[in-house]
Protein backbone atom coordinates (compact mmCIF):
# COMPACT_ATOMS: atom_id res chain seq x y z
CA UNK A 1 0.00 0.00 0.00
CA UNK A 2 1.54 3.18 -0.90
CA UNK A 3 1.04 6.27 1.65
CA UNK A 4 -0.82 9.15 0.21
CA UNK A 5 0.45 11.82 3.20
CA UNK A 6 3.14 12.56 5.53
CA UNK A 7 3.34 10.70 9.01
CA UNK A 8 3.17 13.15 12.01
CA UNK A 9 4.27 13.41 15.23
CA UNK A 10 1.33 13.46 18.26
CA UNK A 11 1.82 17.61 18.62
CA UNK A 12 1.82 18.00 14.63
CA UNK A 13 -1.32 15.65 14.22
CA UNK A 14 -2.99 18.09 17.12
CA UNK A 15 -2.26 21.37 14.94
CA UNK A 16 -3.00 19.67 11.87
CA UNK A 17 -6.58 18.53 13.52
CA UNK A 18 -7.04 22.37 14.41
CA UNK A 19 -6.24 23.39 11.00
CA UNK A 20 -8.80 21.13 9.40
CA UNK A 21 -11.23 22.03 11.97
CA UNK A 22 -10.14 26.58 11.43
CA UNK A 23 -8.48 26.81 8.17
CA UNK A 24 -6.50 29.99 9.28
CA UNK A 25 -5.25 29.98 12.36
CA UNK A 26 -2.48 32.38 13.72
CA UNK A 27 0.30 30.83 16.51
CA UNK A 28 -1.83 32.57 19.36
CA UNK A 29 -4.76 31.76 18.05
CA UNK A 30 -3.50 27.74 17.57
CA UNK A 31 -1.78 27.72 21.23
CA UNK A 32 -5.31 28.88 23.00
CA UNK A 33 -6.95 26.00 20.97
CA UNK A 34 -4.35 23.54 21.95
CA UNK A 35 -4.25 24.29 25.46
CA UNK A 36 -7.95 23.43 25.73
CA UNK A 37 -6.93 19.77 26.00
CA UNK A 38 -3.46 20.82 28.34
CA UNK A 39 -1.39 23.09 28.82
CA UNK A 40 0.47 24.41 25.93
CA UNK A 41 3.19 26.93 25.82
CA UNK A 42 2.83 29.56 23.21
CA UNK A 43 6.93 29.24 21.85
CA UNK A 44 6.11 25.72 21.90
CA UNK A 45 3.76 26.32 18.92
CA UNK A 46 5.67 28.64 17.42
CA UNK A 47 8.64 26.07 17.39
CA UNK A 48 6.56 23.58 16.15
CA UNK A 49 4.87 25.52 13.12
CA UNK A 50 8.45 26.65 12.04
CA UNK A 51 8.96 22.83 11.99
CA UNK A 52 6.26 21.84 10.41
CA UNK A 53 6.25 24.70 7.60
CA UNK A 54 10.12 23.48 6.97
CA UNK A 55 8.81 19.83 6.48
CA UNK A 56 6.25 21.01 3.99
CA UNK A 57 3.32 20.57 6.27
CA UNK A 58 2.18 23.95 6.66
CA UNK A 59 2.16 27.42 5.13
CA UNK A 60 1.81 30.89 6.06
CA UNK A 61 0.66 34.44 4.95
CA UNK A 62 1.71 37.85 6.74
CA UNK A 63 -0.89 39.71 7.42
CA UNK A 64 -0.14 43.25 8.54
CA UNK A 65 2.79 41.44 10.74
CA UNK A 66 0.58 38.93 11.89
CA UNK A 67 1.62 34.91 10.71
CA UNK A 68 -1.96 33.30 9.67
CA UNK A 69 -1.07 29.38 8.98
CA UNK A 70 -2.89 27.26 6.89
CA UNK A 71 -2.23 23.09 6.46
CA UNK A 72 -1.17 22.08 3.28
CA UNK A 73 -2.42 18.55 3.16
CA UNK A 74 -6.06 17.07 3.83
CA UNK A 75 -6.71 15.41 6.54
CA UNK A 76 -7.97 12.37 4.25
CA UNK A 77 -4.15 12.41 2.78
CA UNK A 78 -2.83 12.33 6.80
CA UNK A 79 -5.33 10.18 7.71
CA UNK A 80 -4.43 7.50 5.09
CA UNK A 81 -1.30 7.55 6.14
CA UNK A 82 -1.45 7.15 9.53
CA UNK A 83 -3.80 4.40 8.72
CA UNK A 84 -1.46 2.38 6.36
CA UNK A 85 1.87 3.37 9.00
CA UNK A 86 -0.52 1.48 11.69
CA UNK A 87 -1.50 -1.16 9.38
CA UNK A 88 2.25 -1.76 8.66
CA UNK A 89 4.11 -1.53 11.38
CA UNK A 90 1.32 -2.90 14.02
CA UNK A 91 -0.44 -5.56 12.33
CA UNK A 92 2.34 -6.73 9.02
CA UNK A 93 -0.07 -5.41 6.54
CA UNK A 94 -2.71 -7.55 7.95
CA UNK A 95 -6.07 -5.99 7.49
CA UNK A 96 -8.15 -8.80 9.07
CA UNK A 97 -5.64 -8.54 12.16
CA UNK A 98 -6.05 -4.85 12.55
CA UNK A 99 -10.05 -5.67 12.35
CA UNK A 100 -10.28 -8.88 14.84
CA UNK A 101 -8.28 -6.34 17.02
CA UNK A 102 -10.79 -3.54 16.60
CA UNK A 103 -13.62 -5.86 17.30
CA UNK A 104 -12.04 -7.31 19.95
CA UNK A 105 -11.78 -4.26 22.13
CA UNK A 106 -15.71 -4.55 22.08
CA UNK A 107 -16.71 -0.59 21.67
CA UNK A 108 -18.22 -2.21 18.32
CA UNK A 109 -21.80 -0.45 18.11
CA UNK A 110 -24.31 -2.44 16.27
CA UNK A 111 -24.66 0.16 13.79
CA UNK A 112 -20.91 0.27 13.10
CA UNK A 113 -20.95 -3.49 12.63
CA UNK A 114 -23.71 -2.59 10.00
CA UNK A 115 -21.50 -0.91 8.10
CA UNK A 116 -18.39 -2.68 8.24
CA UNK A 117 -20.77 -5.59 6.75
CA UNK A 118 -22.19 -3.24 4.18
CA UNK A 119 -18.54 -2.13 3.11
CA UNK A 120 -17.42 -5.64 2.75
CA UNK A 121 -20.59 -6.55 0.62
CA UNK A 122 -19.58 -3.40 -1.70
CA UNK A 123 -16.65 -5.07 -2.53
CA UNK A 124 -16.36 -6.48 -5.70
CA UNK A 125 -16.84 -10.25 -5.35
CA UNK A 126 -13.05 -10.90 -6.76
CA UNK A 127 -11.86 -8.53 -4.29
CA UNK A 128 -13.83 -10.83 -1.46
CA UNK A 129 -12.51 -14.13 -2.37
Amino acid sequence: MQKSGPRLGKMELRIMQELWSQPELTARQMTARLSRLAPTAHSTVQTMLRKMEAKGLVTHEDREGTFVFTALYRQSEVSGALATDILDRVFHGSISSLVSHLLSEGRTSPDELRRLRALVDALPEEERS
